[in-house]
């Protein structure tokens, strides 16, 4: 079987690994990011006959594409359960029209309610997969705890894909009071036997950065492999089996686009996605080396916008950069992950830039990238950010025109694609059901001032009353079950660590004991 192996972006990996391996890593020795070695194409043709296959086909069609060092057989069964009955609609990746050059890619319709799923119903599977085709290859003798930092949706998604699989532990981190109260909840109440959830005192980036720094922390890999028989991987978007299946749903949008009549084939559209760890535009950007006719990627920024900074500047600079809070918390992020894959593409593959730049943003706390590579940049991209209150003002202007209701999230985005957009089509990335952040919808649909306090009897609601509440007033479709029953189980998660390595690593020792 031909296989496309993967390197890394910081080039220190000497032997180029398989999509398994790369899997399984997670995180690349030395820090870096895996991507394919080939990146390989698909012409107009074979992008439009996507839409003949069921969704589940598609994206095993797109994997073998890749040729996965896994028989085809084994793929098509993976995302069959994948991309099952869990999914409210058998589109999975349903699109919205709002008008004839606006339209709204619905990725939120997996069982957590938030655009994580389209990965994370997959990765699971593909990971225990992997695990187990490297075990009957001699190459594998210990289990997993995956380590994910979360700013509120990939938490979930993660602890509902990773529940109960066999030879795999999995403990979440979330910042200690930034996520929304439906978001805690779905945490807290995770079920399974194999799962734990961490509030950690800090912002998303000191759990992220914790995270990271646990990875990288040698002596502690060897201590879990000697105590535990386990070792660490990863379920965030710096995983590739994370990014690949974000990739399939823009190329399947395109063919569906087509398919409907929405577009001409070969037509080409822009795509608007709410940025904050830069995967899930990164995964348009691939699409459209592929071959999908996509133009500009919009990416949109809320308060904190340090993506658009870089964008509109070429300087990534967090210096002095407060962190902020916003209405739309899922991008209340800083450092992006994933801007390093881009770069390192945008580069013409240069491992010696990246190491440099990641080396100055981790000791300066910024980067400037040269002008070549700001001219790649700019030559794609296209950024604005939206402030709070025209985050919210943007839900209750597309309620009332169009009678659709916007997460805060996908609000963002809205406005930027408004802001950005010429005569191409636009295709915004809707990340979450409104129902998630229940609190800031309410507030847009009354004009309550962002940093307004809810009426007090409002306020006194749980996040599923709430939602009911504004499900009642909007006349909208019923709040999704996985998040309508969330007041009815039992919290199962209540402990609060500092984001410091050390606390880290003994929670993930207290954990893994516990599991004896």
């Amino acid at each position: 079987m031909a296989e496309n192996l993967y390197i890394d972006t910081r080039g220190n990996v000497t032997q180029p690994v398989p999509f398994t391996q790369a899997v399984i890593d997670g995180l690349a020795q030395g820090g870096g990011l895996y991507v394919p070695q080939n990146v390989p194409t698909l012409s107009l043709e074979q992008i439009c006959d996507l839409a003949k296959l069921p969704y589940a086909q598609r994206a095993a069609s797109i994997y073998r594409l890749f040729d996965v060092d896994m028989p085809a057989e084994l793929v098509e069964s993976l995302m069959a359960s994948a991309y099952g009955d869990q999914w409210d609609t058998d589109q999975i990746a349903p699109i919205t029209s709002l008008d004839e050059n606006t339209h709204i890619l619905e990725l939120w319709h997996g069982p957590t309610s938030a655009f994580k799923d389209m990965a994370l119903q997959c990765l699971p599977r593909f990971f225990s997969a992997s695990a187990q085709l490297l075990r009957d290859r001699g190459q594998l003798d210990h289990e997993f705890m995956i380590l994910v930092a979360t700013s509120g949706d990939t938490g979930k998604a993660a602890l509902e894909g990773f529940k109960d699989v066999e030879g795999v532990s999995i403990g979440v981190m979330y910042p200690d009071g930034g996520v929304s109260d439906i978001q805690y909840k779905q945490m807290a109440t995770q079920k399974g036997g194999n799962v734990q959830v961490w509030a950690v005192r800090g912002n998303f980036d000191d759990c992220q950065t914790g995270a990271k720094n646990t990875f990288n922390d040698q002596a502690f890999a060897q201590k879990l492999a000697d105590q535990q028989g386990v070792a660490l991987s990863s379920a965030n978007s710096i995983n590739w089996g994370r990014l690949l299946p974000q990739v399939v749903y823009y190329i399947s949008a395109y063919a569906q686009m087509v398919a409907d009549g929405k577009i001409e084939a070969g037509r080409k559209i822009d795509v608007c996605v709410p940025t904050g760890n830069f995967g899930n535009i990164l995964a348009a950007w691939y699409a459209k080396q592929i071959g999908t006719p996509i133009d500009m990627l919009l990416c949109a920024s809320n308060t904190n916008r340090v993506l658009t900074d870089f964008i509109n500047t070429g300087t990534y600079d967090i210096s002095d950069r407060p962190f902020v809070l916003t209405p739309s918390p899922s991008m209340d992020i800083l450092v992006s992950s994933n801007l390093e894959r881009q770069l390192f593409e945008l580069t013409g593959r240069n491992p010696q830039a990246i190491s440099a730049w990641m080396k100055d943003l981790r000791e300066q706390k910024r980067f400037q990238v040269d002008k070549e590579t700001f001219a790649q940049v700019r030559s794609t991209f296209r950024s604005d950010s939206v402030g709070d209150q025209e985050c919210l003002s943007t839900i209750k202007q597309v309620f009332d025109q169009y009678g659709y209701l916007l997460d805060p999230h996908t609000a963002v985005a809205y406005k930027v694609a408004q802001n950005l957009r010429d005569e191409n089509p636009v295709l915004i990335a809707s990340t979450a059901h409104w129902a998630k952040f229940g609190n800031n919808v309410y507030r847009a649909l009354h004009n309550i001032a962002a940093k307004d306090p809810l009426p007090e009897q409002v306020a006194a609601l749980s996040g599923c009353q709430l939602n009911s509440l504004i499900a009642q007033e909007t006349g909208a479709s019923a709040v999704p079950a996985g998040l309508a029953e969330l007041d009815d189980l039992d919290v199962r998660f209540t402990q609060v660590i500092d984001g410091t390595t050390e606390c880290i690593e003994d929670a993930v020792c207290a954990f893994l004991q516990s599991l004896k």
